[in-house]
């Protein structure tokens, strides 16, 4: 077995990548991410158009946090040209759930029967678009977009009765 304590990952067309020091700068046609990678003996640099990021030893620890820099910086490639978007599902069967979006906040009304509503917030530059019983979360932070996603499926998480009787909530249905 090889042990690898290099990896490459390559820049698409259209999208721009900047390493100063350890901070990295992705922008592409979605938007701009920037994003400070620090672990001590692991270092990142930018060589024509592929992104190497390497350490000088090859401790488990040291392998680890190589392979976890390469899949945040694939990700901030894929969020500046793509996206990400999760898609939630209301499921109700005693009160109906009203669901709304009021700035950085998702406002669950009527849970349950519960005379105040559940708040969800929404983190950074996330889109929430409500669509009847359909929920919507986008953006190009992979990490913004799916906590703003468990904010709101955790805004309806129910205690103290049987999940088996009482369904109701806001479930994440696909994530892509």
């Amino acid at each position: 077995m090889a042990i690898h304590n290099e990896i490459e990952v390559p820049i698409p067309e259209g999208v721009e990548v900047e390493v100063k020091g350890s901070t990295v700068r992705v922008s592409g046609v979605n938007g701009v991410l920037e994003r400070e990678f620090w672990y001590p003996g692991v270092s990142i640099k930018k060589e024509d158009s592929v992104v190497k990021v390497y350490g000088k030893q090859t401790r488990k620890k040291h392998l680890a946090m190589i392979g976890t820099f390469a899949a945040h910086i694939r990700n901030m490639i894929r969020g500046v040209t793509e996206g990400f978007t999760y898609t939630l599902k209301v499921v109700y069967a005693h009160f109906p759930i009203q669901v709304e979006v009021a700035g950085k906040e998702v406002i669950i009304s009527n849970f349950l029967g519960e005379r105040k509503p559940r708040k969800a917030k929404i983190v950074g530059d996330t889109k929430v678009e409500v669509k009847g019983d359909e929920i919507v979360v986008s953006g190009i932070d992979k990490e913004k977009v799916g906590q703003t996603a468990a904010n709101i499926e955790l805004a309806t998480y129910i205690k103290n009765y049987d999940p088996r009787v009482f369904q109701d909530g806001i479930y994440i249905v696909s994530k892509g």
